[in-house]
């Protein structure tokens, strides 16, 4: 547990797997692809955890255990001390529905488009059984005003409105029971450009009011650490890192943190992005070992014999799991030095799958 949670944790993730069955190469074969591997992570109450990673990485998959959709094939989820999975579907569904919401990618899928704006966010209050219905109306007309909606659109359907105004309905939605934890997955990357600083200055605002936690899953990683508190790198369905947002730039200490960051560098400084040699290792048959070591630049043989525990780094609230980590205050330009020196020599064994 890190020192941010250690002060009041609202919700653990520990040890947790999840394992999907695919069908490849015809009915009868089914391989397993491993979504989630050993997840360990808490959040404390009122914090931001921005989550960041490549495609299939697992974020989306961690949100969905998170909010109680997904179940882990092992492992626990724990919300104020309680196993959410050793509850009785009522109660886990009660629970789940009351104290966390989720905000999804694309409003114009998550919304029921048959369905007007005031019954959208009428439905998790009847759902709930939440006040009278007199009430639950007041509630309607509270959240529409929470986040930026006229009165006038209460009896509108989705396919009216423009991609901001029904994110806000989502966000709206989600947040229609008061949840003590909001997971937002991908929340921006469906909207127009103009749209985006909206959205994310609404769900800044609504967090620091409402007192809200949030985990913000997210392609944008420059928007992640601006958001956040503290930020999550996932790869191939492992966390590998967990850093303060401020330090995630300049003092990642994990090398696939630093080559994610360096895609997306600052315009006053300019640099070239850390290149990854190697090949991209896929979901149903993961390398052993570490599994960025075939994309690694720092890989050594010892990489591929297992994946290391988590190590501290020298400030509170950073760890990370890597056999031979970026150097304390070591520059990007440095290791796009370096990577680039090792990928002119060419790939060793120990980043071949």
């Amino acid at each position: 547990m890190t020192g941010t949670a250690a002060a009041g944790t609202l919700m653990t993730v520990s040890g947790a797997h999840v394992v999907h069955k695919a069908r490849t190469g015809g009915l009868l074969t089914r391989d397993r692809v491993y979504a989630l591997t050993g997840a360990d992570l808490t959040i404390a109450p009122g914090e931001t955890v921005g989550v960041v990673g490549e495609s299939g990485c697992g974020k989306s998959t961690l949100a969905k255990v998170l909010v109680g959709v997904q179940r882990p094939t092992s492992g626990t989820v724990s919300f104020r001390g309680r196993d959410l999975w050793s509850m009785k579907p009522a109660e886990r569904r009660a629970t789940v529905g009351r104290s966390t919401g989720m905000i999804f990618q694309d409003p114009s899928t998550a919304l029921n488009r048959r369905l007007p704006v005031r019954r959208i966010l009428r439905d998790p209050l009847d759902v709930h059984h939440h006040g009278t219905t007199a009430e639950r109306e007041d509630r309607v007309r509270e959240l529409m005003s929470l986040v930026g909606l006229p009165r006038g659109l209460a009896d509108v359907l989705p396919g009216q409105l423009s991609g901001g105004q029904r994110q806000r309905v989502a966000i709206a939605r989600a947040l229609a029971l008061d949840p003590d934890l909001v997971v937002a997955d991908e929340p921006t990357s469906a909207l127009d450009v103009s749209v985006r600083a909206q959205i994310l200055n609404l769900l800044l605002d609504l967090k620091e009011r409402l007192g809200l936690a949030l985990v913000f899953v997210s392609h944008d990683i420059q928007t992640v650490r601006r958001m956040s508190d503290r930020v999550i790198t996932m790869y191939l369905g492992r966390i590998v890192e967990e850093s303060p947002a401020s330090e995630v730039t300049d003092r990642a200490r994990h090398p696939y943190t630093r080559a994610l960051f360096s895609a997306t560098p600052g315009l006053l400084d300019p640099i070239d992005p850390i290149p990854l040699i190697g090949p991209v290792p896929s979901a149903t048959h993961p390398p052993s070992g570490c599994p960025f070591r075939t994309r690694c630049w720092r890989a050594e043989a010892d990489c591929a014999t297992g994946m290391p525990d988590f190590a501290a780094a020298s400030s509170p609230d950073h760890r990370f799991r890597c056999h031979h980590p970026v150097e304390e205050g070591q520059s990007t330009r440095d290791l796009v030095s370096q990577a680039s020196a090792t990928a002119m020599a060419g790939i060793p064994a120990q980043h071949q799958p």
